[in-house]
């Protein structure tokens, strides 16, 4: 991705989740900022929550897609792919995630970080994410030949553990944005009788903020090298001597 810190964006950017929930608490006020600016977003949503503590399949649907109105997004696709606990890393999978990739052409995918210890939902998805982004861009692939190749700007992936993890690549201000994004988390009902998940998200989102100045942050981890034109392209810095 190559643009100046600051600098508007108002392309397309892809947000698969494994659960109903995932996109939301992982960087629903980043969808919020985005959507502010006009960009186009799409969520992809790799079950219905089949197998949670609380809440129906049809309730959790509904819920995703009155969080996601919240943050500004109005394309919510439900993909099955094996469903809840049940979602495999396989080429099947990864195939019909290029599709979509194909199908609504995005410069920016986000995933959920790529780490084991945690649902495995969650580390599936965001393999199966990785893999799609490579297979969107090859012509000879039969079972979707049909469509148009289309290669992505870049891939990030989202906060998907309840534990801290490592310290994230990008951190973004989110502070504007904040109490908007408790109401998106707000709007998964069932899934507050399960855990006090906004307190998990908030804490760490002013953690984060606290480290670099702002009140609220996102994290997000990088799959590639982000690359400027030039290093004043690098004028937000995360510490202030």
């Amino acid at each position: 991705m190559s643009r100046g810190a600051g600098s508007g964006f108002a392309g397309k950017i892809l947000c698969v989740g494994a659960h109903p929930d995932d996109i939301e608490f992982g960087i629903g006020a980043l969808i919020i900022k985005e959507t502010s600016q006009n960009t186009d977003v799409k969520y992809i949503i790799g079950s219905l929550g089949e197998a949670g503590s609380n809440g129906t399949p049809e309730e959790r649907e509904q819920e995703a897609i009155a969080a996601a109105s919240i943050c500004g997004v109005n394309d919510v696709e439900f993909l099955n792919l094996g469903g809840d606990c049940h979602i495999e890393d396989s080429a099947i999978n990864a195939i019909t995630l290029a599709k979509k990739i194909r199908e609504f052409k995005p410069d920016i995918v986000l995933a959920p970080e790529m780490h084991f210890n945690q649902h495995p939902d969650h580390y599936n998805i965001s393999k199966l994410t990785h893999s799609a982004c490579r297979l969107a861009r090859y012509g000879g692939l039969s079972e979707i030949k049909e469509l148009p190749v289309h290669k992505i700007n870049s891939l990030f992936f989202y906060p998907s553990r309840a534990e801290w993890g490592n310290s994230p690549d990008v951190l973004i201000d989110v502070s504007e944005n904040f109490e908007i994004w408790i109401k998106a988390m707000e709007a998964h009902t069932s899934q507050m009788k399960t855990r006090n998940y906004i307190n998990l998200v908030s804490t760490k989102a002013a953690a984060w903020g606290a480290s670099i100045g702002v009140n609220y942050a996102v994290g997000l981890w990088t799959n590639d090298p982000i690359r400027v034109n030039t290093i004043s392209d690098l004028n937000l810095s995360s510490r202030k001597y």
